[in-house]
This record gives structure tokens, sequence and C-alpha cells, in this order.
């Protein structure tokens, strides 16, 4: 028996190895560009923290945002009941009093000259000189608040505008290594594809053989359309719901490795959940199910898909629904294709039920 088995281990072995070469190839490639690669990667993580900084910003402004300064116009039509005071809008009401009582008390110091009451009036342009003072030192203060507020700004910035970190000192190098790998297994697909079909095809007739192309250009067009599915529609709404989610409490400090690993989850998960069609097509090929088959097994396909959805996803339901929904679209997709390459006939039923009563 293991005599029969040699030849078709062989076979394997030479497929694997060939699509294992065609991978560290690929991955040699990658490698050259992985900074565009990387920037690619982390575009939606980018994206979702920008989204996320603007939420935040507008819904917390008021309570750790320094409001912004206002000229002497705007102070003076200001009420307390339109805008809350903060520490800038109080600094800049002093500076205001305090340039009015220094003109004030120069007028009064001037009128106790002319009335000859020259120790009143040293008295008088000493305080002048004072509220001058604290009008310089409000102004100074003011100034200060600006450059607080500006640091607050750019923080909060920085920190929301794609600021991920790394806690291993070859942190970087082994995150370019995992992107590299990545698009080395999107690059390499066809040829493993085309791989996987010589080894299968010597068990096929001759009409079967014919859909080598069907099976290496369909598969691959599918995987990508999941990934692509997976980077513009599910990574964004997934990774603004996920940050957003205690943002108001703490600070999203996202850690490189674990992100990368996080992300070729999510996009390997739906290129091979995409693969269904693809896979129903050749088992209606091959007769192996018909239209009907899928039809009776719907309510069960159901349950698995979610199952599937669960493995393949991060543990958040709102990634779950974005591949299972597309998951059910696709397995009706399914149906259709199955009809048209096998499609259920009464007759080839009574016949597969009379052949099991004659036997």
């Amino acid at each position: 028996m293991f005599e029969d088995l040699r030849p078709h281990l062989a076979e394997l072995r030479k497929r694997i190895g060939l699509s294992v070469v065609s991978i560290f190839l690929m991955f040699a490639i990658a490698f050259a560009f992985h900074k565009s690669i990387l920037a690619w990667v982390t575009q939606p993580l980018n994206d979702a923290l920008t989204q996320v900084g603007l939420v935040i910003e507008s819904k917390s402004a008021t309570e750790w945002k320094i409001q912004p300064k206002q000229n002497d116009t705007e102070a003076t039509h200001q009420t307390p009941t339109h805008q809350p005071h903060s520490a800038q809008s109080y600094a800049q009401e002093a500076s205001v009093s305090a340039e009015k009582l220094h003109d004030d008390l120069i007028q009064a110091s001037n009128l106790a000259g002319k009335q000859k009451n020259p120790e009143f009036a040293s008295l008088l342009k000493e305080a002048a000189s004072s509220a001058k003072a604290t009008a310089d030192a409000t102004a100074k203060l003011i100034a200060l608040l600006d450059d607080v507020n500006h640091s607050v700004e750019h923080a909060s910035k920085k920190t929301f505008e794609g600021m991920v970190t790394t806690h291993q000192i070859g942190g970087v190098f082994f995150v370019a290594l995992k992107v590299s790998f990545f698009a080395a297994l999107l690059g390499a697909l066809p040829f493993i594809l085309y791989q996987l079909w010589l080894f299968i095809s010597p068990g096929l007739y001759e009409h079967e053989k014919k859909m080598i192309i069907p099976f290496v250009l369909g598969g691959s067009v599918m995987f990508f359309i999941g990934v692509l599915f997976a980077y513009y529609v599910v990574t964004p709404f997934g990774f603004q719901f996920l940050i957003t989610f205690g943002s108001f409490l703490y600070t999203p400090l996202i850690n490189i490795e674990d992100y990368v690993g996080f992300f070729a989850k999510i996009m390997m998960g739906f290129g091979i959940a995409f693969e269904l069609p693809v896979l129903a097509y050749f088992l209606g090929l091959l007769g192996l199910v018909t239209d009907k088959t899928l039809k009776d097994f719907f309510k069960y396909a159901i349950l698995i898909i979610f199952v599937l959805a669960a493995l393949l996803t991060p543990p958040d339901v709102l990634t779950q629904l974005l591949m299972a929904l597309p998951l059910i679209m696709l397995y009706g997709i399914s149906i259709l294709i199955v009809r048209m390459v096998n499609p259920y006939t009464a007759d080839a039923e009574e016949e597969e039920t009379t052949k099991k009563k004659e036997s």
C-alpha cells in the first residue's frame, strides 16, 4: 500500500516545494518594499485613530481643552450663558479690567494735580503703575495659555493620527518580516493554486482538467476581493468601533506587533471566506452537490457561517456580522452557480432511488 502512495507523496512534496520557493521569492521582493506595504497595512488604523480623535475632541472640548483666545470686542459681547468661562477667558477679562483701571487712575492723577494735591496725585500714579504691571503680567499669562492650548492640541493630534508603539527592541524589524510574508502569500497565491491543481488534476477526467483557468483565476480573484472587502469596508467600521469604545477614559496606544497579527487574521479570514462560490462551483462540476442540496443545507450553513465568522474575526460582534452577512450572500450566489453547473432534476433522484432498491 505504501508503494502505491509513494508516487503521490513524491508529487505532493514537489508541489509543496515549488510553492515554498515561490513564497520565498515573493518575500524577497516584498521585503524590499516593506515600508510601502507597512504604510498600506497601518492606513486603516491611522484613519480610525484620526476619526476617534475628532469625535473625542468634539464631545469633550469644554472639559479638557482651553478655550481659544478672544479679542476685546468678542469678550465684551460674550455672556456666561452662551460660552462657559475658562482660564483663558478669565485672564482676558482681567487684562481688560487692569488696562481700564490704569487709564482711570491716570485720569484721576491728572485731576488731582490740577486741584493742587500733589501727594494724592503721586499715590494715584503709583496705583496706575501697579495696574499697568498687572495688565502686562496678565498679557503674558494669556500668551502662556495659548502655548499650553497649542501643546494640548498637538498632543491630541499626535496621539490620534496614527501614533503606534512597539514594546520590543527589534519590534519594527519583525513587523517588517511579518508584513512582507503576508504580501508574499498574496503575491504567490495564483502559483500556489496552480500547483494545487497540478496535484489533483491526474485524478480528474479530461473535460475537468480544462477547468484549470477558472480554478486558478477564480480562486485568486475571489481571495483578493475578500481581502479588499475586509480592507475597505470591514476595518474602517471595526477599528473605529473598537478604538472608540473606552477612549474617553483611556488613551489608545496601539502595539504594532499585535496590530499586524490582528490585521493579517482579518485579511486572511475574509480571503478564505470569499472562496465559497469557487468551492461550490467545483463541487457542482464534480457532481457532488446540486442546488437542492445547498438549499436543504441552508439552515445549517447559517450556523456554520456564524461559527466561522467568530473564529476568523476578532471577538467583537460588529466584525463578525460584517463577515457573516457577506458569507450568507455568497452562499446564495453559490446556489445560483451550482444551479447553472449541476441543477437538481427529479429524474436523477428517481434513478438513484431505483438503483438503491435493485441493489
